[in-house]
């Protein structure tokens, strides 16, 4: 895995632990956790630097959302992180 996949994966995984704390008392749940990542990836992670461009929200929104559909109903093994970083560098990522 390059780098940049590695650390937008990274990040991902990051988003996942501060969620799961930020909503700790509802033990994670949340109905619109799209638009928490994607608000916190843009305003508050190194993703628009890492990528070369910051995401509009709403897309990136979506992005989430389709990605999460896909690995769940998918059978692609590994770290659903690996899976979407690759989708989201390909997607939003400049050369």
């Amino acid at each position: 895995m390059d780098d940049r996949l590695q650390r937008v994966a990274d990040l991902l995984h990051e988003a996942a632990e501060t969620h799961h704390v930020v909503y700790r008392i509802v033990d994670g749940d949340d109905p619109d956790w799209a638009s928490w990542y994607s608000e916190w990836l843009t305003a508050l992670s190194e993703l628009p630097q890492i990528l070369g461009t910051a995401p509009v929200r709403s897309h990136l929104t979506y992005e989430l959302v389709r990605l999460d559909r896909e690995f769940t109903e998918g059978d692609f093994g590994g770290r659903w992180e690996n899976h979407y970083a690759a989708a989201l560098v390909e997607k939003f990522g400049t050369a």
